[in-house]
């Protein structure tokens, strides 16, 4: 039988941060590769600029405990990447 505390243990494996970091290139990677091709940015690459813009509020928001000095300098230098990941995506698109 097991404990009737189990499911209430806090779990101290990988960070929410990871999670919400990875999610951001995945979006972010695809959206470029969909919508800013060539010499257009669609609005739709806005949209989901913005929607992704929404979920990192809410999400840090939500789990606003677990955010330390380390973790906030991480998702300040992932953000700074993901500007860089938009350029250098941009100049070497092919059309």
């Amino acid at each position: 039988m097991l404990p009737e505390d189990i499911y209430k243990r806090k779990h101290f494996g990988t960070p929410q941060s990871f999670f919400l970091i990875t999610v951001n290139f995945v979006v972010l990677t695809l959206a470029i590769q969909i919508f800013a091709a060539c010499n257009q940015i669609q609005w739709y690459f806005w949209a989901v600029v913005a929607g992704l813009a929404a979920y990192n509020a809410y999400k840090i928001h939500h789990d606003r405990e677990e955010y330390d000095k380390i973790r906030i300098i991480a998702y300040i230098i992932s953000i700074a990447c993901m500007v860089l990941l938009f350029f250098a995506f941009r100049r070497n698109l092919h059309c």
